[in-house]
């Protein structure tokens, strides 16, 4: 028996009476902006257009390169056919109800058995119609000649409007029926389009505390609006006191609180990976999920701390408490599409340990492609990889430039606070494309973004508003505020705890912006000092080797202590991702190579940028890349003075367990790791930090000159 579930039906009845429009190639131009003359099917759409068979979109085009859907076929074709779509009787389909804009045209090219649907008894109108169905159907029609325009296809391509217009105009043209009086003015649709509302947060990075404010805005959002989805685009682990206390249990209440239709996981989700438990408290916070996960390229499969929880399918019917790489949302029965990306450089930033993700523009056409075969055309990523982050690796801008069809970004990663949405509407050439929103709601829970967006009936976005709701302005929802309450208690208890340290002057973490380039990221400071020399002096503790010096990444420094009483929390503030200290033997090639990462940026900033105890580190930023550090010395403690590193020696240094795996790009260290050279001690970085400062009589805040930029001293 042949298999007939994949194959579209064209009844094979004998002759079919139609009275089709008889047309002339048109002479006149045509109206629309995106069909020029040397168009390849500039005549079929002009003609077609003066026929008044075809109209355009409300902004003037046509865009002729979108794929036809089966119900938009069936619609020209009917239209064409001069056909009666008004009185026809229900053709069956149990997809295609009256509500349908393609009700009557499907219900009347089925009267005259032109088509039939699949044996599932569907018609599935909003999946992509091939060249070999449009051939099958056309061929049944005894009224239309034997198409010149339609021979060369291959029949497993997706049909465009273009060329559809190509040949029913060929068709018509052929026909010698007598054409029908044309309206002086083509009529514009009719149709309003499906609206959509998107809600959405990023980088919430454990603001449990600002959960009560987005709650309201949420529900404000949802009492004023149809059709609503709520999206997080990564990053709420990591960051303050509720995380370190509760590793995402306390957020996680008030996220499902306020309800969401799915997340995709930030780099941040992945920084337990190298702790003992490894990503136990992920998987947790996945289970406990009433909403699901997006992740198309996100591979769990390696770690068995995820077995049951993921698939790699797009799923139209998902579980929450799983993992999927999309999912399908329908919605006042509009299907959309949603899927997941999180940033390549997540196993450089983060400890994802057997997680392991595969390139971003590779699975996002795999995704739009399973969207658009199960007839999805309004297509939404959500994206961990940053509007206009590092474009070697991956960001939004690119990933709306390289893949048609995606109609949506929402975005997170870099911070950015879009005040409203932006729009590529070019790919990577120059050549106008349909447009793609990009919008992201900079860190913290400051804002809650909205994106209204209108699409045509081919998915094609028509209209678009969008802003930020500043949540300091709006109101904690009382419910998650006593939802909150228990949580916060501890975190207070905690938090409020005095360490018996008093600074009459900050120590700060600086940040490049409004004309200063000084920044934790890119200088020597004295907060990196403190934490350097209590790693250094801890590490030395626990090995009979000499500890030479001991690495701290900048961008692992997160807050400045201000002056006054420190407390627990403020310690962990500066420190929240929970790494520990290690030890690892490199040789001075390797450091010298790590160094050369760690100015790689100089003047500007990088979050890999070393700072150092035990050791002086001299560079030029003014010379390339690679070719910067002009000494390394460390302290030797025999004599008491600085030696100069050398390529061949191995050293023992100190660093936390992150950059040791070779985090921030340090692939020297991640061999050295990979060789077995590395030991994590499992000590706590902040609260090495809290004794270093407990050992201090004098606490400086100014810096020593470890690290210098002759470049700035000339």
């Amino acid at each position: 028996m042949t298999n007939k579930r994949n194959r579209f039906y064209t009844a094979t009845a004998a002759a079919l009476a139609v009275a089709a429009v008889a047309v002339a190639p048109a002479s006149a131009a045509s109206p629309f902006s995106d069909v020029k003359e040397d168009y390849a099917h500039y005549e079929g759409i002009a003609t077609l257009y003066a026929a008044g068979i075809v109209n355009g979109y409300p902004d003037g085009t046509f865009k002729p390169e979108t794929k036809v859907t089966r119900g938009q076929a069936a619609k020209m074709i009917a239209g064409a056919l001069q056909l009666d779509t008004k009185t026809i009787e229900n053709p069956n389909f149990t997809d295609v109800d009256v509500s349908s804009p393609y009700y009557g045209s499907i219900a009347a090219l089925a009267a005259l058995d032109v088509i039939s649907g699949y044996e599932d008894d569907t018609f599935r109108p909003n999946q992509t119609i091939t060249h070999g169905n449009l051939a099958k159907i056309l061929g049944s029609i005894p009224a239309l000649p034997v198409l010149e325009s339609a021979k060369g296809y291959a029949e497993n391509d997706s049909v465009t409007r273009g060329q559809l217009a190509t040949f029913i105009a060929e068709a018509l043209t052929k026909s010698g029926i007598e054409t029908p009086e044309v309206p002086e003015t083509p009529e514009t649709p009719t149709e309003d389009g499906f609206t959509l509302s998107v809600l959405h947060v990023n980088d919430t990075h454990a603001r449990a505390d600002q959960l009560p404010k987005l709650a309201t805005a949420v529900k404000e959002q949802r009492a004023a609006k149809e059709n609503v989805l709520t999206l997080h685009a990564g990053d709420a682990f990591s960051g303050t006191l509720y995380f370190n206390e509760f590793q995402g249990q306390a957020d996680l209440a008030l996220l499902n609180e306020i309800g969401f239709d799915a997340m995709v996981f930030g780099n941040h989700e992945f920084d337990l990976g190298s702790s003992p438990e490894g990503h136990k408290a992920l998987a947790d916070f996945v289970k406990g999920a009433k909403f699901p996960f997006v992740g198309a390229n996100v591979d769990f499969s390696a770690d068995d701390t995820f077995t049951g929880l993921f698939t790699d399918l797009v799923s139209s019917e998902p579980e929450n408490g799983k993992i999927y790489s999309g999912i399908v949302k329908e919605i006042d029965g509009e299907k959309v599409g949603i899927f997941g990306l999180t940033t390549e450089e997540t196993k450089d930033i983060a400890s994802p340990g057997k997680v392991t993700f595969s390139n971003y523009i590779e699975e996002a056409k795999k995704a739009v492609t399973a969207f658009e075969g199960m007839g999805v055309n309004k297509i939404i990523a959500l994206t961990h990889i940053g509007y206009n982050d590092n474009p070697n690796v991956d960001n939004d801008i690119l990933l709306a430039k390289n893949v048609p069809g995606i109609d949506v970004i929402v975005g997170g990663h870099d911070h950015t606070k879009l005040d409203e949405p932006f729009i590529v509407d070019t790919n990577t050439v120059g050549e106008a494309k349909e447009a793609t929103l990009i919008v992201q709601a900079n860190e913290y829970v400051k804002y809650l973004g909205t994106l209204d967006v209108t699409f045509d009936e081919n998915g094609v976005v028509t209209e678009y508003d969008g802003e930020l709701i500043d949540l300091g302005k709006v109101a904690e929802d009382e419910a998650l505020v006593k939802l909150l309450a228990p949580y916060k208690e501890q975190v207070d208890a905690v938090n409020n705890k005095e360490i018996g340290v008093t600074l009459t002057e900050e120590l700060a973490s600086p940040r490049a912006g409004e004309g200063s380039l000084e920044s934790v990221r890119s200088n020597e400071t004295a907060l990196g000092n403190i934490i350097t020399d209590g790693m250094l002096a801890k590490a030395q503790q626990y090995t009979d080797k000499a500890v030479v010096m001991a690495l701290q990444n900048g961008g692992g420094i997160r807050t400045s202590i201000p002056a006054g009483n420190i407390t627990v929390g403020q310690v962990i503030a500066v420190l929240p991702f929970g790494n520990t200290l290690a030890l690892m033997d490199a040789t001075g090639a390797e450091l010298k190579a790590a160094f050369e990462v760690s100015v790689k940026n100089a003047p500007e900033e990088n979050g890999g940028f070393l700072h150092v105890a035990g050791a002086k580190v001299q560079y030029d930023s003014s010379q390339e890349v690679g070719s910067r550090v002009v000494s390394i010395e460390y302290l030797d403690q025999a004599t008491g003075e600085y030696v100069a590193v050398e390529d061949a020696k191995t050293y023992t240094v100190a660093t936390n367990a992150f950059t040791a795996k070779g985090g921030d790009g340090f692939d020297m260290f991640a061999k050295a790791y990979e060789e077995g050279r590395v030991t994590d001690l499992g000590l706590s970085d902040w609260e090495n930090l809290q004794e270093q400062l407990l050992s201090l009589k004098e606490i400086k805040t100014t810096t020593e000159g470890r690290i210098v930029d002759i470049a700035q001293q000339q």
